[in-house]
């Protein structure tokens, strides 16, 4: 509960610290600013730099919301340092250069659990909820698309920091460092532990389209956090998944690939299934690398 605090109380300071950046570079009031966010998530193309003030938002409120809450609690509740973070150094982790290929390979298999997730449908009786869902999905499809169309390498390099740096970092200290971690101590289980902080992983992005999927990749992390005993792995995993993916669509965008990340065509399910197998045999690979290691 007072990590959920510290959460709720970052998720409001960043707000109004964003409010403040606003009211003195554009002379707005609180009033102001707060409708010209509403003006830019409902239509984000109505000014020339709203692309830099998105991606400012989407930084502070990453900042605020996890990597900061999360190290005041484990700095001053919990009172434990960096350190306690990891079980040993990053430098006596074995196979550290595989997880960018356990991640790339998880890909393909991850598309097909999304596709299986999109098509999934409520009861007729919650229809008008499910309708709800959908359309705030494609609310943020949009905000999403608008991010991630790039205008120079520039906007590229803003858009790794905020979309791959900052969340990789933030996200699995709170969700890998603090809560499996009291998660696997509070349930005397060490894969209740994982999936748990990986359903609320899932959850606390509020995208049920792709709660399934993004769980999974939670558990993905988690897992490598375990074998690992280093922070410093799941944040890699992180970065590697988000950034990859922003670095593809720039790619495409510049012709550089035909290989078009954001489509939605179907997944070729054999495809996807072979993936699923290599990133088994990886992370098999990878465990034992590391328990040898702890030997």
């Amino acid at each position: 509960m007072v990590l959920i605090g510290f959460v709720l109380m970052g998720g409001v300071i960043s707000t109004l610290v964003l409010f403040v950046i606003l009211a003195i570079s554009k002379g707005m009031g609180l009033q102001e600013a707060q409708n010209y966010l509403t003006q830019l998530a409902t239509n984000p193309a109505t000014s020339p730099d709203s692309w830099y003030v998105l991606m400012l938002l989407q930084a502070i409120n990453h900042l605020g919301t996890f990597l900061l809450p999360a190290l005041a609690y484990w700095y001053f509740i919990e009172h434990r340092q960096w350190d306690s973070f990891n079980a040993r150094p990053l430098s006596s982790v074995v196979g550290f250069s595989l997880v960018t290929l356990i991640v790339i390979a998880f890909m393909p298999f991850d598309g097909l659990i999304i596709e299986w997730n999109r098509s999934l449908h409520l009861p007729e009786t919650l229809a008008p909820i499910e309708q709800w869902i959908r359309d705030k999905e494609k609310g943020l499809e949009g905000i999403t698309k608008y991010l991630t169309t790039f205008q120079s390498t520039g906007q590229l390099l803003v858009a790794l920091l905020v979309i791959a740096v900052i969340p990789g970092i933030g996200e699995e200290v709170l969700f890998r460092g603090i809560l499996q971690r009291n998660l696997i101590y509070w349930t005397k289980n060490v894969h209740v532990g994982i999936w748990l902080a990986a359903a609320l992983f899932s959850a606390i992005h509020v995208q049920f389209l792709g709660f399934f999927p993004r769980m999974f990749l939670g558990a993905l992390f988690g897992y490598l956090y375990l074998w690992s005993g280093n922070v410093w792995v799941p944040i890699l995993a992180h970065f590697v998944n988000n950034g990859f993916t922003v670095l593809m669509v720039y790619l495409h965008q510049q012709r550089m690939t035909s290989v078009d990340i954001e489509s939605t065509e179907s997944v070729p399910i054999m495809g996807s299934l072979v993936a699923g197998l290599v990133t088994a045999g990886l992370l098999v690979y990878f465990r034992r690398l590391n328990q040898k290691d702890y030997a």
